[in-house]
């Protein structure tokens, strides 16, 4: 019998917590009254990096984990509807959040209104998940497989294509495409962590005879490999074969080595599985879009620009930041779980009457 994936969840509120913070700390914090060279404040901007690959890698997995996991095949499976309207729905509250109020009265747009952020980029990836589903004639293997190999080669080929600018494109698709566009996020090389978690999350039920315990520690192994070695490995290949594209990858070896850091987490999350049934940990992993949201809007003040940023921008010192950051994260979770339960207790008494 199939374990249930508690671990997910979790590892997904793990990256929630670290992007509010995250976002506090970065947006408010004073770097002129910080060392930035101590071990800690390294290590803290080494661990920003890994949340946006844990969520592009998580939502491609849990997406086609559950569209496999369903008997049903194309437009049956209950899985591709619902994978579309959660893409419009991010698509939908990722240009919202950017919109302001006041320029679009003034009869014009914001600039920022046209770049895509993390959900809008989601977003498009779970539409190119359903229609790879469709390519690969609804086989798993097929899929994983497939999707695997794009997002090495994806991974690979990025020292070409993240200069691309594609000017003659409007700006308003263009920044969809790469870095060199603007964009915050982009498709390219994002979609390879939604195409690597999408591939796990295909070959996951096909892989049900391996003790849970093993896939776990294979992945961290992995995981280290890619962090540890995967330069290295790179470069050896590059002296063999004097293949230039390989000598850039492993000079500027961030997505493999991210890669390795988000195995790390499952691996570590999945022997912890066990022990995630119950509490906090995964109520919040299914509470990332509303928790997204509202720290949205107090912090960058959406629609309306009257945020926590606008004021004190760059400001605080590294004791208020972090105390602070603290609060925020417990203000933002009390929000999201205090409108549930006002939700359910309304829903309650109109059961009643």
């Amino acid at each position: 019998m199939q374990r249930r994936l508690y671990f997910l969840d979790a590892l997904r509120a793990l990256a929630l917590l670290l992007l509010l913070q995250g976002h506090w700390i970065s947006g408010l914090l004073d770097l002129q009254r910080v060392d930035t060279d101590v071990l800690l404040y390294r290590f803290w901007k080494y661990c920003r990096g890994i949340t946006a690959p844990v969520f592009f890698t998580i939502s491609g997995w849990v997406f086609s984990y559950l569209m496999f996991k369903n008997q049903s095949h194309g437009w049956q499976n209950p899985r591709i509807k619902k994978g579309l309207k959660r893409a419009l729905e991010l698509l939908f509250w990722g240009y919202v959040l950017r919109l302001n109020l006041w320029s679009l009265f003034g009869g014009s747009v914001n600039d920022s209104f046209l770049l895509p952020d993390v959900l809008q980029i989601i977003g498009l990836c779970l539409v190119f998940l359903i229609l790879f589903y469709f390519v690969c004639r609804f086989q798993p293997r097929f899929f994983g497989g497939l999707s695997l190999g794009l997002c090495l080669v994806i991974f690979l080929y990025e020292p070409l294509y993240h200069d691309l600018q594609f000017s003659a494109i409007p700006t308003f698709i263009n920044a969809y495409l790469t870095q060199a566009n603007g964009g915050v996020f982009y498709l390219f090389p994002w979609l390879g962590y939604v195409l690597f978690g999408a591939s796990l999350g295909s070959l996951t039920p096909l892989l049900h005879w391996i003790p849970f315990h093993v896939r776990a520690l294979t992945a961290i192994l992995i995981g280290c490999g890619l962090i540890f070695l995967s330069s290295g490995f790179f470069i050896w290949i590059h002296s063999v074969t004097q293949w230039e594209l390989l000598r850039s990858v492993a000079y500027n070896n961030f997505l493999f080595i991210r890669l390795g850091d988000v195995l790390v987490l499952i691996g570590a999350f999945m022997l912890l599985n066990p022990w995630l049934k119950q509490g906090a940990w995964g109520r919040i992993g299914q509470k990332t879009l509303a928790l997204y949201i509202v720290h949205y809007f107090i912090l960058y003040g959406s629609l309306t620009g009257y945020g926590v940023y606008k004021y004190f921008a760059r400001r605080l010192s590294l004791e208020l930041a972090l105390a602070t950051a603290l609060g925020f994260i417990l203000l933002c979770l009390t929000i999201v779980f205090g409108y549930e339960k006002l939700q359910k207790a309304r829903d309650k008494r109109h059961k009643k009457t």
